[in-house]
């Protein structure tokens, strides 16, 4: 789940990156409207979810979001602002946000409003996948083994290979590019080492290997090489 944060407030903007990718969030955290336009113009469909504050340098948060639905775009946005009276909600909510969040707020309830505005989005992803024994919980980020009908046992993943797993599971059957997972699952302008990708991978397949996965290490989709 990729989201762009769009928040001038270092102390704040580094509280929110940091909550967010607890939860398994990849974020890109830009400081400008202009920046965030800058990455919204080189690739939107990368993005599931939008954090844009009101008052930025360059273009505003609101600005942003008029610019999205100008073009068409869907991509859901939550505003944050210390404006708090009705008609500034009205005005952001005009203007295409999609939810209002007024500082100052807990980290829990942008959590519960970013939760709510992913199942409002469409279309919905399952909150469970399952293949063979193994189920991947998405919303608790957790993996089980199912030996037996009451025997359900957890499998320690970390959050990228968590990560990883989901999108291979969520992409079957499909040739799935080194950039590809890089532009999906790390932030961007971030500079990973170049074998990362196959490094991860590996370590995955392994763990998985350790849990007795038989029937997931006969899938294509974790076989295949990452090209």
């Amino acid at each position: 789940m990729r989201l762009l944060l769009v928040e001038d407030e270092p102390d704040l903007g580094q509280a929110i990156k940091r909550t967010l990718t607890q939860e398994a969030y990849v974020v890109d955290w830009v400081q400008s409207g202009d920046e965030a336009l800058a990455y919204l113009e080189y690739d939107l469909s990368l993005y599931t979810l939008g954090v844009f504050d009101w008052m930025l340098a360059g273009m505003s948060g609101i600005e942003l979001c008029r610019w999205l639905r100008s073009h068409d775009r869907a991509l859901p946005v939550l505003i944050l602002t210390a404006k708090d009276r009705i008609e500034d909600r009205i005005t952001g909510l005009d203007a295409g946000a999609d939810d209002y969040l007024v500082k100052p707020f807990s980290m829990d309830e942008l959590l519960a409003r970013l939760r709510a505005l992913r199942r409002r989005s469409r279309p919905l992803k399952p909150s469970q996948i399952q293949v063979g024994d193994l189920t991947l919980d998405c919303d608790r980020r957790m993996a089980f083994l199912h030996r037996g009908e009451a025997n359900e046992q957890p499998i320690e993943l970390t959050q990228k290979e968590f990560q990883l797993l989901q999108y291979f599971l969520e992409h079957p059957n499909q040739i799935i590019t080194r950039d590809r997972v890089l532009s999906q699952l790390w932030e961007m302008g971030a500079e990973p080492n170049s074998n990362v990708v196959a490094a991860q991978m590996r370590l995955l397949r392994r763990k998985l290997e350790r849990y007795h996965c038989d029937n997931l290490s006969q899938e294509p989709l974790l076989t295949q090489s990452v090209q």
